[in-house]
C-alpha cells in the first residue's frame, strides 16, 4: 500500500504561506536610517534595512539568501513592526513571529532568530545614526 503524501498547501496556515512566498520588500534601500546583516548557523542570511518617520518605523525592506523558513520570518518581523515605535519594535521575540506563522516548523525556530536578529541589528543601528547623524553617510 502506497503511502499518502503529505499536502504542503493544507500543512500550513495562511499567514505562514502569504509570508513565505511575499517578495514585495525585497529591496536594498539606499541611506536607511537602519541596517542590520546576520546570518545563521545553518548559513542562511538576512539584510534588514529601516526608514523612520515620525519616530516610526516607516518601511522595511529586506534581503534574504536563505530558505523559505527564513523568507517567512523575515516578512513577519517587517509586517509586524511597520507603524510601532521603537521602543515598541525591541519587543518582537522569535516566539511572537512563530506564533504569527502558527505552522513554523519546530525544527526552523532558528529562522525566526535569524530574522528578529537582524532587525534587532537594524533597530541598533537606527538608534546609533540618530545619535550621531554622520555614521548615516557610511552605510
Amino acid at each position: 500500500m502506497e503511502q499518502e503524501k503529505p499536502d504542503f498547501w493544507q500543512e500550513h496556515s495562511l499567514h505562514f504561506l502569504e509570508m513565505a512566498f511575499r517578495t514585495d520588500r525585497h529591496e536594498t534601500m539606499k541611506k536607511p536610517d537602519g541596517y542590520g546583516k546576520k546570518t545563521g548557523d545553518c548559513g542562511d542570511t538576512v539584510e534588514m534595512f529601516l526608514t523612520l518617520q515620525n519616530d516610526h518605523i516607516h518601511s522595511v525592506s529586506l534581503q534574504i539568501n536563505g530558505c523559505m523558513n527564513t523568507n517567512a520570518c523575515a516578512n513577519t518581523v517587517a509586517h509586524m513592526t511597520e507603524g510601532k515605535t521603537l521602543g515598541e519594535a525591541w519587543e518582537i521575540t522569535p516566539e511572537d513571529v512563530a506564533k504569527f506563522l502558527e505552522t513554523l516548523p519546530p525544527d526552523h525556530i532558528h529562522c525566526a532568530e535569524l530574522a528578529v536578529g537582524a532587525f534587532y541589528l537594524a533597530l541598533a543601528n537606527c538608534q546609533e545614526t540618530s545619535r550621531h547623524p554622520w555614521k548615516k553617510l557610511y552605510q
